[in-house]
C-alpha cells in the first residue's frame, strides 16, 4: 500500500506544478478540506478553483514519511516550491501534512495542512 499512496503523492504533485484540474478533481475526496499555513480553509472546489490564479513554476518534495493504516495513510513532507499569485512571484518551503483515505472507487486525498518552514 506504501507505493500506491507514494504514487499518488507524486501524482497529486504533478497536477499541482501542471494546474491539471482535471485530476486534482479525481485525486480530491469530495469533502476535501485544506488549511493553509496562516489557518485558512479551502473546500475542493476552492482548492481546484484557486489555479486561476496560483501558479507552480517549480516543486520539489523531501523527507517524505507515509504511514499506512486499514483504509487511511498519512504523507509527511517537506515542500520547496517556486510560485506566482496573480503575478506576484513566491518562494514557498513548507512541512505538509496529507491525509488520504480508501474510499469504494479508490483512493482520495481528503486533507492537506501546510506550516511555514524558515527557507534553508
Amino acid at each position: 500500500m506504501t507505493t500506491e499512496i507514494r504514487e499518488l503523492h507524486h501524482a497529486f504533485n504533478d497536477a499541482e506544478l501542471h494546474a491539471d484540474t482535471d485530476r486534482l478533481n479525481t485525486l480530491l475526496a469530495d469533502d476535501f478540506m485544506s488549511i493553509g499555513d496562516r489557518g485558512f480553509q479551502l473546500n475542493k472546489r476552492q482548492w481546484i478553483d484557486r489555479h486561476a490564479d496560483f501558479a507552480y513554476h517549480s516543486v520539489e518534495i523531501s523527507e517524505v514519511d507515509v504511514r499506512c493504516y486499514d483504509h487511511a495513510a498519512i504523507v509527511r513532507c517537506v515542500q520547496h516550491s517556486r510560485a506566482s499569485w496573480r503575478g506576484d512571484a513566491m518562494t514557498l518551503t513548507v512541512r505538509l501534512s496529507q491525509v488520504w483515505i480508501e474510499l469504494p472507487d479508490g483512493w482520495r486525498l481528503a486533507s492537506i495542512q501546510f506550516s511555514s518552514l524558515d527557507p534553508a
